[in-house]
């Protein structure tokens, strides 16, 4: 007896050491393997340039997956640079990573954050190739207000409204019906908002939201709230979505991702709802952020991605 747990002591001790080793490989060699593209002007609105910032697995001789990365803060603070960290997992898996700048509250109120993900979607979209990039692999993710823009961004149909103020190849314009469709191959959402109304009025009325739509009249407020809501925007042909939530979010009430995930269901989208129990607003834990990854890379590989 004694023997066997000797042996298994050292084989969790092996397992640790290979386990910090890997790790050790992967810091010292992400840097000299990694081209960095920051601020790229992605597009002109409000009088300010909106930039992101490109990751690139280097050398590359064949399109990549890309994962683009919406920064959270209630669509009032926040930064793309405060989710640099957030994005290693991914590069280590052999994608390319965007960090995407949006319009906040401040310099123009909804629905200027939703243009912004859509125009960098495409942006990034219509440079794949020259970029080496996998158009058909395109993951989006963010947390909270991230995580609902990144639900915006791949749910929202062909032909939207929130398109028109995009940069568009100069023989198109959006006249000529050719401009290029982007496609979403899935979504990675940490506890968004999937009910912008829910948090406007009513027992889970939030300062942020209502600071979001700030003083326009409230009859156009709650059809706008329905238009950037992903819950108005299930549909059979959305992409596979994962969601990540705490059952005690006091921010983003746990509601929003059970909601969202029965409507996924009654028409059939492939998709997941990871509960983190007794769970807050992000900031899970070490074991449960791992179970997340685990869950997370369990099911863009089920996608193919």
């Amino acid at each position: 007896m004694k023997k066997t747990f000797l042996a298994l002591g050292l084989a969790l001790l092996n397992f640790g050491a290979q386990a910090q080793q890997s790790a050790s490989d992967f810091a010292w060699s992400v840097g000299p393997e990694t081209e960095v593209r920051a601020n790229l002007v992605y597009s002109l609105a409000s009088g300010q340039e909106l930039k992101l910032d490109l990751y690139l697995p280097w050398p590359r001789s064949k399109a990549v997956p890309l994962l683009v990365h919406f920064h959270g803060g209630g669509w009032i603070a926040g930064a793309k640079e405060g989710s640099t960290l957030h994005l290693l997992p991914y590069l280590a898996q052999g994608y390319a990573v965007a960090s995407v700048q949006y319009r906040l509250a401040k310099v123009a109120p909804a629905p200027a954050a939703v243009e912004d993900v859509r125009c960098a979607l495409r942006y990034l979209a219509i440079r794949a190739n020259d970029l080496k990039l996998d158009p058909q692999r395109i993951v989006v993710t963010g947390g909270s207000a991230g995580g609902h823009l990144a639900l915006m961004a791949g749910m929202l149909p062909a032909g939207n409204r929130f398109d028109r103020g995009c940069a568009t190849p100069e023989q198109d314009r959006w006249v000529n019906g050719k401009e290029p469709a982007v496609k979403v191959a899935a979504i990675v959402n940490w506890f968004g908002i999937t009910d912008v109304g829910d948090l406007l009025q009513g027992a889970n009325a939030k300062h942020y939201a209502i600071e979001w739509f700030g003083a326009m009249p409230d009859e156009q407020r709650a059809r706008l709230a329905r238009e950037v809501s992903p819950l108005s925007l299930v549909a059979r042909d959305n992409p596979p979505i994962i969601t990540i939530h705490g059952d005690n979010d006091t921010l983003v009430p746990y509601s929003h991702a059970q909601r969202l995930h029965e409507a996924l269901n009654k028409v059939g989208v492939s998709n997941q709802l990871l509960t983190m129990p007794g769970g807050g607003h992000g900031g899970f834990g070490r074991e449960a952020q791992l179970k997340a990854a685990a869950a997370i890379q369990a099911f863009l590989q089920k996608q193919g991605l």
